[in-house]
């Protein structure tokens, strides 16, 4: 079937865009749009055209796929100059996705209706584009310069009843099939001798932007959005439509657009856009079906797990021995669901059905009839494996049993267990009702089956599911210990913790490691490494934050840990004690006290990074190059315009990495800084990660 076809209904055309799964723009979509608007823009029995996207969705925006080839005409650029130029009116019949390319498409008919669950946005700032087909000249003609950049820049759609008041829509449609609503309002329009009404034509509206308007917008933007390229290059496009005449200005738009599609920062963020698509693969196994979860612990973790379990309609116990937690865990689930209802994703009904799915036990026969099991009590072996060796005995065949640990020997909980086959890791992370990353690890024996039904489970409650390997923190966090053992050796050479942290967020993570240490708490990972048997022989190792637990300088929860929290706004701020005493534990270990570049401290970070993914990524523990990147970017604050450590290297060049890395061997010692083979043999053959997977993955 062609992708668009051209329909008559008496004088109405109706144009129908039917591309599955959601109509994306791709060149067949684009020549056959095209030709429907000849074609009935050039038929004299035809008084209007509607626009109508088949299936769920108008138009949710280009074809992603097609932005890593050479632009094919027809551009939608000049598909859209020639829909917008129809003698005849031209309805958008809006509903599902109008995002992108498809937002510039209604944009460009001359009248445009919408049902309810209509969303329209402009997201191509999310892949480091522009909108590139008009959007940024004929939105802020539309609705006016302000709420059209905060459109682009924020990427987020907005919903049908705020596109009405705005302008962008001027019918609502009931709910339902949208194409009949639409056929009428062009009927009314053709009754009323409605002419076309072009949005190009217009000015934009009062007041008009001036120089002061811009540079304040400019200085209002987070910091992540001052450094896009791609923000910038928007807020030119919309400098241009006040200034420029309207072709000047699309024309400009389509430059930027092609300067952004081949910048670094898009081609990472269309990276992770398919890695993630791809990252929750099942392996073949078929889910069970999961109605009811048992989470065993009440803490902030199970809390928030069973949070997210029960939003997303879940029916879920909770459990805990002890009373006091179970009542603090509830306090912190119903928190969570009050702050959904504030901010629109619950409303008082759906709160209330909730909490309603929710009852609470202090034993563990409450997860006699689950489904699934995740138990999320304190990180000590010991403890969670007599909880699996519990469950073993209370839980009927086929329960799926996850531990949340986030370090331990998976393995070894499920070998408390007689079905290891249905034991696997489900790492949540903190808070897990917002934090949209899952590591599921696979344990040796853990079947395909469990697998499935944790990844179908992690979807339904809204989360990125990534499968791992079983080591010590699997994929994050063994990396996450290369990248703060460098941070730790730093401070003990005397380069000042918030001095780190400012380097490392500058060049783009969301907080530098000693900020996230007092956020996750000091004690935890202090506990964690007293229960490893593998750390090095090195006095130096997580000496500074081993030192401050030691002190009951926990972090945030404390009020004191690497810096101060104090005042109403527990903001951070350096604690001169702390640089004494990482000074005076520097002097006892005989630490040499040096400059450290800026240079130094991202590289020998970000290298030791790369070192271990790549480790991991020859060991197994991750299936691709793209797993770590989606793990680094959405659970540890890894910059999306860097696309992830794995991609990082490889844009760099795997043999700068490797150089880097050789270096430090000579100046640290080789002690911490051998490379990996893979990175080695790759940079040797002039290959990358990515390649590598891709070329392993051909073999197979």
């Amino acid at each position: 079937m062609e992708p668009v076809r051209l329909e008559r209904h008496g004088p109405i055309a109706v144009i129908v865009v039917d591309h599955p799964p959601v109509n994306a723009l791709s060149h067949p979509v684009r020549a056959g749009l095209l030709g429907a608007i000849l074609e009935a823009d050039a038929d004299r029995g035809i008084a209007a055209i509607v626009v109508h996207g088949a299936g769920k969705n108008f138009i949710a925006g280009a074809d992603i796929r097609e932005l890593e080839q050479t632009p094919r005409a027809p551009l939608l650029n000049d598909v859209l100059m020639r829909l917008e130029s129809c003698s005849k009116p031209v309805v958008a019949a809006l509903h599902g996705a109008v995002l992108g390319g498809g937002l510039e498409t209604a944009l460009a008919c001359h009248y445009r209706c919408a049902t309810p669950d209509a969303r329209l946005g402009l997201p191509e700032v999310k892949l480091g584009l522009l909108p590139g087909a008009g959007g940024t000249q004929r939105l802020p003609r539309l609705i006016g310069a302000k709420r059209a950049l905060e459109m682009m820049v924020s990427g987020e759609p907005i919903g049908r009843e705020e596109a009405l008041a705005l302008g962008l829509v001027d019918r609502p449609l009931p709910e339902g099939d949208p194409l009949a609503g639409a056929m009428e309002y062009a009927r009314e329009l053709v009754a009323q001798g409605a002419p076309p009404r072009r949005v190009r034509e217009k000015p934009l509206p009062e007041p008009l932007p001036d120089e002061k308007f811009f540079a304040e917008f400019r200085r209002s933007l987070p910091r992540s959005a001052r450094r896009s390229a791609a923000v910038d290059r928007i807020v030119q496009c919309v400098e241009a439509a006040r200034s420029l005449a309207f072709e000047e200005g699309l024309a400009l738009s389509r430059q930027l657009f092609e300067e952004c599609r081949a910048s670094d920062e898009s081609a990472a963020l269309r990276h992770l856009f398919f890695a993630e698509r791809s990252a929750s693969r099942s392996g073949g196994g078929s889910p069970r079906e999961v109605r009811s979860v048992c989470v065993v612990g009440a803490g902030t973790m199970g809390s928030g797990i069973a949070a997210a379990c029960a939003m997303h309609g879940l029916q879920l116990a909770l459990v805990d021995r002890e009373q006091g937690a179970l009542e603090s865990g509830m306090a912190r689930l119903r928190s969570a669901v009050e702050s959904a209802a504030k901010r629109g994703r619950l409303d008082e009904g759906g709160a209330a059905a909730v909490l309603e799915r929710v009852t609470t036990a202090r034993n563990l026969d409450a997860a006699r009839d689950a489904d699934l099991v995740i138990e999320a009590v304190y990180e000590n072996l010991a403890l969670k494996q007599e909880v699996f060796r519990q469950l073993d005995g209370i839980c009927r065949p086929g329960t799926v049993l996850a531990t949340n640990t986030s370090t331990l020997d998976v393995d070894a909980i499920a070998s408390a267990t007689r079905r290891p086959q249905d034991v696997l890791g489900m790492h949540f992370f903190s808070p897990a009702h917002v934090m949209r990353l899952l590591e599921i690890v696979r344990g040796r024996a853990t079947s395909p089956d469990s697998l499935a039904t944790a990844l179908a489970v992690g979807k339904r409650i809204g989360k990125l599911g990534v499968v791992v390997g079983n080591c010590f923190g699997f994929v994050g966090n063994r990396m996450l210990y290369a990248y703060g053992r460098e941070n730790q050796l730093m401070m003990l050479e005397g380069v000042p913790p918030e001095r780190i942290d400012a380097v490392l967020e500058e060049w783009g993570m969301a907080m530098g490691p000693n900020a996230v240490g007092d956020l996750a708490g000091l004690d935890v990972g202090y506990r964690v490494r007293r229960e490893r048997r593998d750390l090095p022989d090195d006095p130096r190792y997580f000496r500074v934050f081993d030192l401050l637990a030691e002190l009951g300088r926990y972090g945030r929860k404390t009020g004191r840990g690497v810096y101060l929290y104090e005042g109403e706004k527990r903001e951070r701020r350096p604690d001169p004690e702390v640089r004494e005493l990482i000074r005076a534990e520097a002097a006892r270990l005989g630490v040499a006290q040096r400059e450290v570049s800026d240079a130094e401290i991202v590289e020998r970070c970000i290298y030791a990074l790369i070192n271990e993914g790549a480790r991991i990524l020859e060991e197994g523990i991750a299936s691709t190059a793209a797993d770590i990147d989606v793990i680094w970017c959405n659970g540890y604050g890894f910059p999306r315009t860097r696309g992830g450590p794995m991609f990082h290297a490889d844009r760099l060049g795997l043999t700068t990495v490797l150089d880097g890395i050789r270096r430090f061997a000579r100046e640290q010692g080789e002690r911490y800084w051998q490379p990996a083979p893979l990175l080695v043999r790759l940079a040797a053959e002039g290959k990358t990660f990515g390649a590598w997977r891709r070329a392993a993955d051909a073999a197979d």
